[in-house]
């Protein structure tokens, strides 16, 4: 039976890339985001490769993440793989911390770490009933180092870090693997509206990365923090 995937994030970007790939790969989809009109996009150009399912709205609102796994065991099936994906990037251009919004840094950390962990907790029971599931949290170099401008985003990463390598911990045994990846930098929107104005053209685009992903169907190993480099480029 084909596994069935819950991708956040999915209109565009990494998101997107990602789909496309596990389409390819067979997987069922179920996708969500923010805006409706280029997730629709995603559907249509998706809908002959494999089946799938997309509904818009707030990954970090409660009832929306329940109505997507709902949605996903109605259609499919429980969710064998969980991409945690979308991300908030904060205000734009990104202030120092001494400037930060503190309403904002709010909004980031609700969108960056408690909603992943939301659907986490919503997938898990199914997962542990099975012994089996995939779970894989986007995370960023700016969770590791100490960028000037990139504190909200950066720590709201390091904390969704730090709770996967906790719930790893917590799921040893069960057949559950989690996995945080590094994408690297890349040529996209949420990139340029962190440094407005800057030449991103030298920068892989997603499509470049989201093979990454597909490697982590197979991969074994109970938790790791991945550059997505490495799993494309493993004798470098």
């Amino acid at each position: 039976m084909e596994r069935v995937a819950l991708i956040t994030g999915a209109s565009k970007g990494l998101g997107r890339a990602i789909a496309r790939e596990y389409a390819r790969r067979g997987l069922r989809l179920v996708l969500t985001a923010r805006g409706k009109a280029e997730l629709d996009a995603v559907v249509a150009e998706l809908t002959s490769t494999t089946e799938l399912v997309a509904l818009a709205g707030d990954v970090a609102d409660p009832a929306h993440a329940r109505c997507l796994v709902e949605l996903a065991k109605a259609r499919f099936g429980p969710v064998d793989v969980l991409v945690n994906n979308a991300s908030s990037l904060g205000a734009s251009p990104l202030p120092e911390l001494a400037d930060y919004p503190l309403p904002t840094l709010e909004e980031v950390v609700r969108v960056n770490l408690v909603a992943p962990l939301q659907l986490i907790q919503l997938v898990l029971p199914a997962m542990r009933e099975r012994q089996a599931g995939l779970i894989v949290n986007v995370t960023s170099d700016a969770a590791v180092e100490a960028y000037p401008t990139w504190g909200g985003y950066g720590a709201s990463k390091a904390a969704l870090e730090q709770a996967s390598r906790v719930l790893a911990a917590e799921l040893a045994g069960s057949g559950i693997r989690v996995y945080v990846v590094d994408p690297g930098d890349m040529n996209t929107q949420m990139h340029q509206e962190a440094e407005p104005g800057v030449d991103l053209s030298n920068l892989p685009d997603p499509e470049a990365v989201a093979p990454a992903f597909v490697r982590l169907l197979d991969a074994t190993a109970p938790f790791e923090r991945i550059q997505a480099a490495a799993l494309l480029n493993p004798s470098s």
